[in-house]
């Protein structure tokens, strides 16, 4: 009785020993995106490019040339301004660094401290803090800022540095990355290892916990640099005193003056462009401790 042989694949259908199968090629990307973020970024620069270039102009020029047609003015436009009201704009530089580099230190150390019990720590209230640090979130810093003057006022603080300082050290949005921050960057095993070896609170605060939540830090005191840096209503209403002006403050003044006084144009616009080189200088230096992988900072 003959049986039936089931039917064999023929060379060709079978797959070549040793060839894998082709890879499906990808969608390219489209233009679309590549053109927006552009024209953000044009966006962006554009008021950046114009300041550096009405920097180099001249009294003469700055009124007289095209817009984006540089001059030769600046190193005369650094001396006007180093001498304007026997250097009083340095005096607001430093009255700026003082204010912003003071107040992200600040804020960072209680943010961090803050979000890491936020985070590893079990308490009564901890999520009604939280939940309060959301809502603190929400608060635009405008509404705030004529209470805290009152309440500064109160004790005598108001037209001091103080009164510029202590308003920025406690930020909830710093304090809400710190925790997020903490929660991901920080193992519970890694606590739980050194309470084991007799670690206390304070020593792995400071041999675990901030080590590993330094790029998160570097985040949180960049942003809050840059927030101080640019700040203009608090330091208006808290301070009386332009010897404690920061720039901000300290160029609105100038550009007031300027109404009645067109010569100090070139120089608003001269010190618009130094208050932007410190900024640049910090992204550069910082860049390579701001890091987004969370796993650098695990233990090997």
């Amino acid at each position: 009785m003959a049986t039936a042989t089931p039917p064999t694949a023929t060379p060709a259908a079978r797959p070549a020993a040793g060839h894998r199968a082709a890879p499906r090629r990808r969608r390219p990307i489209g233009a679309v995106p590549t053109v927006i973020l552009l024209l953000g970024a044009l966006y962006c620069l554009f008021p950046v490019s114009w300041v550096v270039v009405a920097a180099t102009k001249s009294k003469a020029e700055l009124f007289s040339t095209a817009a984006f047609a540089p001059g030769t003015g600046l190193l005369s436009n650094l001396a006007d301004l180093a001498g304007y009201r026997d250097g009083v704009f340095w005096l607001w530089m430093l009255n700026t660094l003082l204010y912003a580099g003071g107040g992200a230190l600040l804020s960072t150390a209680v943010s961090a401290v803050s979000g890491y019990a936020l985070a590893k720590y079990r308490f009564r209230g901890r999520n009604l803090i939280f939940n309060l640090l959301i809502g603190g979130i929400l608060v635009p810093s405008v509404v705030l800022a004529v209470p805290q003057y009152l309440l500064l006022s109160e004790v005598g603080l108001a037209d001091t540095y103080w009164s510029v300082l202590l308003p920025q050290i406690l930020h909830p949005y710093s304090i809400y990355l710190a925790r997020i921050y903490a929660t991901a960057a920080i193992p519970d095993a890694l606590l739980e290892a050194g309470r084991i070896d007799g670690a206390g609170h304070f020593l792995l605060l400071r041999r675990v916990a901030l080590p590993l939540m330094l790029p998160g830090m570097v985040t949180i005191f960049l942003f809050q640099f840059v927030a101080i840096w640019n700040n203009f209503l608090l330091p208006f209403i808290m301070l009386g005193d332009d010897q404690k002006f920061p720039l901000t403050v300290g160029l609105y003044t100038m550009l007031a003056a300027g109404a009645n006084q067109p010569s100090l144009f070139n120089l608003i616009l001269t010190g618009a462009l130094v208050s932007l080189v410190p900024l640049i200088a910090l992204f550069l230096t910082m860049q390579r401790y701001w890091r987004t992988d969370l796993s650098d900072g695990a233990v090997k």
